[in-house]
């Protein structure tokens, strides 16, 4: 059997760059992606992807949505890095930590959704929460998250690397009209039975992500504290090679988090800092933003993919 063919379509931006780059040197595949001079072409576009065994989508929505109408080769298998499959029911949601049995469900799919970049962290940090019972599915849900200027694709590292560099905003708060296109996402696949309240923002750093999610001890049910939140995502993710919870002890000890220190990895840190004089419990997930929440996810995608072949 000859090497897998993976057609990555839209290579040019922040998330295609680095999974071209993260598979480059790979020799268990063969990579493939069309010459500028081709990239606008819709037939050719469409010979490539049907020539494929899996294609690796790197496009604004409507694209990708063109790309996989384009398919008649039924034996092609996707990953969609896009937005547009995220909350469709018959796309696996490719995020392998999320519940049992996620791993082998991707492995066997033709049709795999990348999540989001703030989704990752946000349902990594819930989903096992509102499964055990721990948090209410109408919980009213508080996020916040900072990420690296590059989680706005090229116009963000134009902005902050380009000629205008100087002129680039330290800290923005974005979304203000709360209809971030994440939160539908957010909510199916943490599987919250009411819209949460999300608010983004970027910083001047290139990449990394710090997102939150603060609790009331008050409104959970009685004898629900940190170490029992602590307790079951540490549970969940025993064992797991891409996704941490920090002991609590060693939480305790820390007096910020940095959204940088996981940059270059396809790794996610979580943390949960309860104060019980106060009544309140911080959790939070620190990772890559091009790493676990794009890019390091595809590859991640693409190999379990591979297996299945």
């Amino acid at each position: 059997m000859s090497s897998p063919l993976v057609f990555i379509d839209g290579d040019q931006g922040t998330t295609g760059l680095q999974i071209h780059e993260r598979l480059r040197d790979r020799t268990d595949l063969r990579l493939f992606t069309l010459p500028a001079a081709e990239r606008k072409d819709p037939r050719r576009r469409a010979e490539a992807i049907n020539a494929c065994d899996i294609a690796i989508l790197c496009l604004p929505d409507d694209a990708a949505r063109k790309a996989v109408d384009a398919i008649v080769n039924p034996a092609v298998k996707v990953v969609d890095a896009s937005s547009a499959h995220r909350t469709h029911p018959d796309w696996t949601y490719g995020f392998p930590e999320m519940t049992p049995g996620q791993p082998e469900r991707i492995a066997s799919a033709r049709r795999v959704t990348n999540p989001g970049c703030y989704p990752t962290g946000a349902i990594g940090l819930l989903r096992p929460l509102v499964q055990a019972g721990l948090i209410p599915s109408s919980y009213p849900v508080s996020i916040h998250a900072v990420s690296g200027y590059s989680g706005r694709g090229r116009a963000g590292v134009e902005e902050h690397e380009g000629p205008g560099a100087v002129k680039a905003p330290s800290y923005l708060v974005y979304g203000l009209e709360l209809a971030h296109k994440h939160t539908p996402e957010i909510q199916r696949h943490a599987e919250l039975t009411q819209r949460p309240f999300f608010v983004p923002a970027y910083g001047a750093f290139r990449q990394g992500i710090v997102l939150t999610v603060p609790l009331e001890l008050r409104l959970l049910a009685p004898g629900v504290d940190g170490a029992a939140l602590h307790a079951c995502l540490a549970r969940h993710y025993d064992g797991m090679a891409h996704v941490r919870v920090s002991p609590l002890e060693e939480s305790r000890t820390l007096k910020h988090l940095d959204p940088q220190v996981l940059n270059g990895t396809n790794d996610m840190n979580l943390s949960v800092f309860p104060n019980l004089e106060h009544g309140h419990v911080l959790l939070s997930a620190v990772f890559d933003n091009l790493g676990k929440g794009a890019s390091g996810a595809a590859v991640q995608n693409l190999n379990l993919m591979l297996k299945h072949r």
